[in-house]
């Protein structure tokens, strides 16, 4: 991999907005049956969803700061707000209060009932983030934080956006092998690292639904049921964006966001070059403000 962080974080960009574009079609029970045996890539253009478009908020500040400016994330998240992108209920009212100016200190950890977010949002956007740091784990574990707590104030959205960055992070090292442990030792104590604990008894053979049935794949939406099943399908397929992406299909559950999390951290360790050129040039093309 690339050991410049630019770089690394563009790959891991179009590994994510990929695989969140070509996750969210088989939501369509039509494709998921028609495409899934064969492994055949369905028609047309790949549309994107929040999940991208919240990424590219993090890459236009970091591409511009070097670090995560706060402030200017959150204008970016509310300047750049698409209602056609599949957003959760909550961020309609909280991104439209960014766009206007208003604190993200004030607003964040209101949302439910005070205890703020631990839903997906925090963590399907942030790989990116973790490949830019790639080499100084002590810095992705602030960055993922700071990342985070502009829409998720509580612990575990946290936890899932530090343990997401931390995988992508860790991706472009030399010992894959070792990745959900290595995880584990930088992710907050938190339901979250609880899973990631589990994932760590998993072995690579294991029948799908039986790895779902401990580790979760997102179906309540929420960090804790969604990071440790995307960080241990990534930890087996580093080498193989396609095999890691068909795989999360499979398995059902938040498969935008699931697919999201996993190729943005197996793009960052394959590179663009890793990512097949077909699944590439059918996923809608990304707009310029992202990276000037």
């Amino acid at each position: 991999m690339s050991d410049d962080p630019t770089t690394r974080m563009l790959a891991s960009l179009d590994g994510l907005s990929v695989g969140d574009a070509f996750g969210e079609l088989f939501f369509d029970p039509g494709i998921a049956r028609t495409c899934l045996p064969d492994r055949t890539l369905p028609p047309g253009t790949w549309r994107w969803t929040d999940d991208t478009n919240m990424a590219l908020s993090i890459v236009e500040v970091l591409a511009a700061e070097g670090t995560i400016d706060q402030d200017r994330l959150a204008l970016s998240f509310g300047t750049h707000f698409d209602g056609t992108r599949g957003y959760g209920t909550a961020m309609y009212g909280l991104l439209a209060k960014y766009e206007l100016g208003v604190s993200w200190r004030d607003e964040a950890p209101r949302l439910f009932g005070g205890q703020g977010s631990y839903g997906n949002g925090a963590s399907m956007r942030v790989a990116p983030l973790g490949a830019f740091f790639a080499g100084d784990l002590d810095r992705v574990v602030v960055e993922a934080r700071r990342a985070a707590e502009i829409t998720h104030a509580h612990p575990e959205g946290i936890a899932g956006a530090i343990a997401v960055a931390a995988a992508a992070a860790l991706a472009t090292g030399k010992k894959p092998k070792t990745l959900v442990e290595r995880v584990i030792d930088v992710t907050p104590d938190s339901e979250v690292r609880d899973r990631l604990e589990r994932a760590k008894r998993v072995e690579g053979n294991w029948h799908l639904s039986d790895v779902v049935a401990l580790l979760g794949h997102g179906s309540r939406i929420t960090a804790q049921d969604t990071v440790a099943f995307a960080i241990w399908v990534a930890s087996y397929h580093l080498k193989d964006y396609e095999d890691a992406l068909w795989l999360t299909v499979a398995a059902g559950g938040d498969i935008d966001t699931n697919c999201a999390i996993v190729g943005g951290i197996v793009g960052a360790r394959v590179g663009r070059k890793g990512i097949p050129k077909e699944w590439l040039n059918r996923r809608e093309r990304l707009p310029e403000w992202h990276h000037r």
